[in-house]
């Protein structure tokens, strides 16, 4: 059962970091427009801003990935586990910080945080069943 819940905490991470990939593709227009009902104001073109959302969207994709890693092959990485439990809590304290220093709106400012602080929490918590696999019952 302890297998299973890491399992999801895993699988929503890699999904979370994931989708960025979506950015990967997009069309400076359409990624503009993603960005502005995000709560970003209008972004005029320029190709380094465009640049930097293709490496920051293709960053995040490869988190995602590791992520999925850990989910499909948890007992083979067990090692990897808790540092990116731990990744996903400094990136909530990173969002927490400068969220609140930017008065940022709810959206999507509490939700980024919150899954960052809840998924490396979940993570954190269950991937002591992959460590130790005697002392938590597990269902794989």
């Amino acid at each position: 059962m302890h297998l299973r819940l890491l399992r999801v905490f895993l699988g929503f991470a890699a999904f979370a970091w994931g989708i960025s990939v979506v950015g990967v593709f997009l069309s400076w227009s359409a990624a503009a427009e993603a960005l502005y009902g995000l709560g970003a104001q209008p972004i005029a073109y320029d190709r380094m801003v465009d640049y930097w959302l293709r490496m920051a969207s293709g960053a995040f994709a490869l988190v995602g990935c590791w992520y999925l890693v850990l989910m499909l092959w948890p007992r083979k990485f067990a090692a990897a586990i808790p540092w990116f439990g731990a990744l996903m809590l400094v990136e909530g304290c990173i969002l927490l910080f400068h969220g609140m220093r930017l008065s940022l709106p709810p959206f999507p400012f509490y939700g980024d945080t919150a899954a960052c602080f809840l998924g490396g929490a979940g993570i954190l918590y269950f991937s002591r069943c992959v460590r130790n696999p005697a002392a938590t019952p597990s269902v794989t």
